[in-house]
């Protein structure tokens, strides 16, 4: 089974909206995963409704399926990377970030997106980790509602750095949530590299029953850069067959390739990364 390749808009943050996703479907993928931000479709900005009418008029001509992706380094704060997070001391700031959710889970159900991603955010100084977690699940918890209501899965991803960095601290956090069925995982093969001790490839495995979107690129171990394939340390062969066996299993969404610090590159790197993913899906079969 073919795998359904997308690449990220955060690579591709020099081209306009509609440039970006002409080159995507003639390029030959299948989505993308469009990272709300103010160069792309500003969630913050007026006429929001009527930018996502044809934004999904253009998905739809294209043929193109959409993830949603809320990694915008700036969206909420010009001063602070990722600021505020769910895990702001100041509450005004954590309601701004849920606020900011709840509108990409609307923005989402309205494309007919596979999902919407989002991450924990780093544990601040001076805050002790229960007092995050509990800030995370209780915030959390709202936009899960929403989301709930919408039918549209919220993908959280283990991002190294974070307080939420592994597929175990995933796991506690659906522990502490009670296992609700919105709340899905958002998997990054470059972080399974970085960070867990399995494989990546066994890393697809052993998450697969949560899997509500893939982020697929290079990276070394212990080391947290995204790179073109081929740069670092992966052995991508065996997690191309545990994506196509999660595939065949069921999994609806997409595997995004993640570059989001080579948009100078974007054009040309969106065309070997497809050319290298699908290269490697051809070996496979031959």
């Amino acid at each position: 089974m073919t795998l359904r390749l997308a690449y990220g808009t955060n690579g591709l943050t020099d081209l306009r909206l509609d440039d970006a996703l002409f080159l995507l479907a003639d390029l030959g993928y299948d989505g993308v995963a469009l990272t709300l931000d103010h160069m792309h479709l500003d969630p913050m900005a007026p006429d929001l409704s009527d930018r996502v009418g044809r934004l999904a008029r253009t998905l739809r001509t294209l043929e193109l399926s959409v993830t949603i992706e809320t990694g915008a380094r700036y969206i909420l704060d010009a001063r602070r990377k990722h600021g505020p997070s769910l895990l702001d001391p100041d509450p005004e700031g954590r309601a701004a970030r849920v606020r900011m959710l709840m509108r990409a889970v609307q923005i989402a159900a309205d494309l007919g997106a596979h999902a919407v991603h989002c991450f924990s955010g780093v544990l601040p100084d001076g805050v002790d980790p229960d007092s995050a977690w509990k800030w995370l699940t209780d915030e959390l918890s709202i936009v899960l509602y929403t989301a709930t209501g919408l039918g549209m899965p919220l993908a959280v991803e283990p991002e190294p750095g974070h307080l939420l960095a592994t597929l175990a601290d995933f796991h506690h956090l659906r522990h502490l949530l009670g296992r609700p069925d919105a709340l899905g995982l958002t998997l990054d093969i470059g972080h399974c590299q970085c960070l867990e001790r399995a494989s990546p490839a066994d890393c697809v495995r052993s998450a697969a029953p949560w899997v509500r979107h893939v982020q697929i690129e290079d990276m070394r171990r212990g080391i947290h850069e995204h790179l073109p394939f081929g740069a670092g340390e992966i052995d991508f062969p065996p997690v191309l067959d545990a994506l196509a066996d999660l595939t065949h299993d069921g999994y609806p969404g997409l595997i995004s390739v993640e570059l989001p610090r080579h948009s100078h590159a974007g054009p040309s790197l969106a065309k070997s990364s497809l050319h290298y993913l699908r290269g490697l899906e051809k070996g496979a079969h031959a």
